[in-house]
């Protein structure tokens, strides 16, 4: 059997109320959206949930990464690497980019499995993630969300089967984004869920259905994609599911449509509460439609310590300032674009790239010392040249001194800067992220994130922050 062995989910912490946006005041328990923060895009937030999705994985097994996203910031780059380098994955990994559709996400799943059946990999991870963005102030807006949700396909300790799969192409202009345009366009309403939505779900659905010989009401809960609340009630009740029982809760009102990653973050979310014999409808939009019929085994017991969904949304900060929100998206002029300069020198990227996005450090032969960055003398005990690599992505640490730098070129000041003291002994020099600066203190236990450093040179550049552990 090939399916899924493990998974990941991440939702940022920050959220934007969704009476914010139209210059109102919100209200404590409103409606509200997941957004970014200024140092997070669809890499970074892919990063955290492939490594809640490795939990307890030995990552050299991992024989392929598959990364899908429509809001990659790069247009001819690989995003894949950049995900494997972060999680530290072997160099002989194959990588992959799969995009321009909301389907990607799963696109990339069902490449996955059907990878995995041919034997051309034991092991597959595949990373969805999105930031997409609406022009301010629109009604597109307040639907959007961010979010990033991963799977490890496998046919060894399989905790999710995948029984049957069906998909439907479709060519319709309802949501689209062009070459060079920041913000996601839509059609109107009634035609995109009427022609497009529905339609192409139904149809999808009923394609399983036929080609596994079964019905709704032999699923125990129905995992679909949405544009909205009555849309998606309408087409569950369509296929025969009830809403109130079999849906499994879309998130809208705390989440927002995370692109590719929606369907991929909502299975998540079922799979956090099902039980061994389950059974799960996936099923996705995006320029047609797939369906995945889900059988859940006995090893889905021993995923119970990832964090999944549940604990991201229950881990929230209000971003209660639209203006912020804006700076944080650069859609609002300032003094200076802080993108801007020549950018990391391309050598000094290549030569750092195993401290800067695996995060590594050396572990001294002699004396056992821990030390981040690389150097060639061991400060303790004087060794030269005598060290082991050790990664400190997955570990904690604590603040050893801190201070809070207000004139630091960040769009949400004051930047607070540590010196961080990493469980083996390695001191690092890191900034703090999703905190406030009340949060800060000697000693608080912290972890670390994958983040974007800065924006010089007019291209994302990466490194590890730390953040309080929560």
């Amino acid at each position: 059997m090939v399916g899924i062995t493990t998974y990941g989910a991440y939702v940022p912490m920050l959220r934007l109320p969704l009476a914010a946006i139209g210059g109102g005041q919100p209200k404590p328990g409103g409606p509200e959206k997941a957004v970014a923060n200024w140092d997070e895009d669809a890499v970074t937030m892919g990063v955290a949930a492939a490594i809640d999705c490795l939990r307890g994985v030995d990552r050299d097994a991992v024989d392929a990464v598959v990364f899908a996203s429509t809001s990659y910031p790069f247009k001819e780059k690989q995003g894949a690497a950049i995900v494997a380098k972060a999680l530290d994955l072997r160099r002989d990994v194959y990588t992959s980019d799969v995009g321009d559709t909301l389907r990607a996400g799963t696109n990339a799943l069902r490449a996955a499995v059907d990878a995995v059946k041919a034997e051309s990999a034991r092991r597959m991870l595949v990373v969805a993630s999105d930031v997409r963005m609406a022009a301010p102030r629109t009604g597109l807006e307040g639907n959007l969300g961010d979010g990033a949700a991963a799977f490890l396909v496998g046919a060894d300790d399989v905790a999710v089967g995948v029984d049957a799969v069906h998909a439907v192409a479709d060519e319709i202009v309802d949501l689209w984004r062009t070459e060079g345009d920041p913000f996601v366009h839509t059609w109107e309403d009634r035609f995109v869920v009427e022609h497009g939505y529905r339609n192409v779900m139904v149809e999808a659905v009923k394609g399983l259905f036929e080609k596994h010989r079964c019905s709704a009401k032999d699923f125990t809960k129905a995992v679909l994609y949405g544009p909205d609340a009555r849309s998606l009630a309408a087409a569950a009740k369509q296929l025969g599911f009830e809403p109130k029982t079999q849906l499994q809760d879309p998130a809208f009102g705390r989440l927002g449509n995370t692109g590719a990653a929606f369907a991929p973050i909502l299975a998540v979310a079922a799979l956090e509460n099902a039980k061994p014999g389950d059974t799960l409808l996936l099923a996705s939009y995006g320029d047609g439609a797939d369906a995945f019929a889900l059988r859940v085994t006995d090893a889905i017991k021993r995923l119970s310590d990832r964090r999944g969904v549940r604990w991201h949304l229950e881990r929230r900060a209000e971003l209660d300032d639209y203006a912020k929100f804006l700076r944080f998206r650069h859609l609002e002029a300032s003094e200076h674009d802080r993108r801007a300069g020549t950018g990391v020198s391309a050598t000094i990227h290549f030569r750092d790239r195993s401290e800067d996005l695996s995060f590594h450090a050396q572990r001294c032969r002699k004396c056992g010392q821990e030390q981040f960055p690389f150097q060639r003398v061991c400060f303790t005990c004087y060794t030269r040249d005598d060290f082991d690599v050790v990664r400190l992505s997955d570990r904690t640490g604590k603040v050893l001194s801190h201070t809070f730098d207000f004139f630091a070129g960040s769009p949400d000041p004051p930047q607070i800067v540590t010196m961080i003291e990493a469980e083996g002994g390695a001191r690092l020099y890191l900034q703090m992220t999703d905190a406030s600066p009340k949060e800060a203190k000697l000693d608080l236990p912290v972890e670390f994130t994958f983040r974007k450093i800065h924006e010089y040179g007019g291209t994302p550049n990466y490194f590890w922050k730390c953040t309080p552990v929560r």
